[in-house]
């Protein structure tokens, strides 16, 4: 395993977006970020300053991409790269109906040539690093076989790093959301995947519930590890990464000092960007495990309804935790 482990949170949709990422680093200067995926052509046509803007303070910042088109992919490539992304990384396991219809996510792990086709023309693009994120496979795919076999073709390509989700991608009979957790985990293989191809970054993703647990599966030999809702629905577990990995000795702010950086960076945001308000969704684990997380919980979310600025549901949730702090 290398000595400077790759430790990430995962590209999630509706989820990782530029107030989640700014929230995350919050808790880890070490943490490799992820956008929510972008497919292609919303990269070329869309509104490209809402897609892919970021804060400086997210490096190291990583844009995830969708699709099935090597030219699309390049010129997307292109463009997120002279955004200032540290990594371009193609989408080969999402399930969605959507990705479905579109070629592209999940349904690609029967098509290994194609995905090194986009790769290399996603590559050729630019001088950013260039990354895959697959499944084991996908519906009645001998895992065993095909998993290895799409890892050397699209290596074959030129891709060093492969971050894996350890399950399979039932793309026939499982909704999205079941493909996250029915399908059983295989850390086994992912194993297995760098035992046979130990000159590649290998990452695992899938399951990871913190910090300690990661390690474990890493075990010696796996470059890295992606968190996934662990990350999202208990943030704090961020907060052991550097101290854990990177030898990193640095402050660590309790979370009520986190909630008074939220209202500050909510105030800086509200009046000019309207998605600001969904932050108060990404910081509801804030408090998870601790005295009055129910209590934080419920305040956001009776606050929300009532449409108060972001800077405001956060005070007052904050207040509402002082107090508890208080009565401790």
């Amino acid at each position: 395993m290398n000595t400077t482990p790759n430790i990430s949170v995962a590209p999630m949709m509706d989820w990782t977006d530029r107030h989640c990422r700014w929230f995350h680093r919050q808790l880890s200067a070490q943490t490799r970020l992820y956008t929510e995926m972008v497919v292609a052509d919303a990269v070329i046509h869309g509104p490209r300053d809402h897609l892919l803007g970021f804060h400086d303070i997210e490096h190291v910042v990583a844009l995830q991409i969708g699709g099935s088109d090597p030219a699309k992919l390049a010129q997307a490539t292109a463009i997120g790269a002279g955004y200032g992304y540290d990594e371009i990384n193609l989408n080969v396991g999402c399930p969605s109906d959507r990705v479905q219809a579109g070629r592209f996510g999940a349904t690609l792990m029967s098509e290994a040539p194609l995905v090194g086709e986009c790769f290399r023309a996603m590559a050729d693009a630019t001088e950013v690093e260039v990354t895959v994120k697959c499944r084991l496979g996908i519906d009645d795919q001998d895992v065993h076989i095909e998993l290895p076999r799409f890892i050397e073709t699209v290596a074959s390509a030129g891709c060093k790093t492969f971050i894996i989700h350890a399950r399979k991608a039932w793309l026939k009979g499982l909704s999205p959301k079941d493909n996250r957790t029915i399908p059983p985990i295989d850390y086994n293989l992912v194993h297995a995947m760098k035992a046979r191809f130990p000159d590649l970054e290998i990452i695992v993703n899938g399951q990871l519930e913190d910090v300690s647990h990661a390690a474990e599966i890493m075990g010696e030999s796996l470059d890295g590890a992606m968190f996934g809702r662990a990350a999202y629905n208990t943030p704090w577990i961020l907060t052991e990464v550097d101290s854990h990995w990177f030898a990193a000795d640095s402050f660590q702010p309790s979370r009520l000092e986190i909630a008074e950086r939220l209202i500050g960076y909510a105030e800086s945001q509200e009046g000019s960007d309207r998605s600001t308000k969904a932050l108060i969704r990404h910081v509801m684990g804030l408090f998870a495990g601790e005295p009055g997380a129910r209590l934080w919980r419920r305040t956001l979310s009776e606050n929300l309804s009532k449409k108060l600025p972001p800077s405001e549901i956060l005070r007052e949730g904050l207040s509402a935790m002082l107090d508890v702090s208080r009565a401790a």
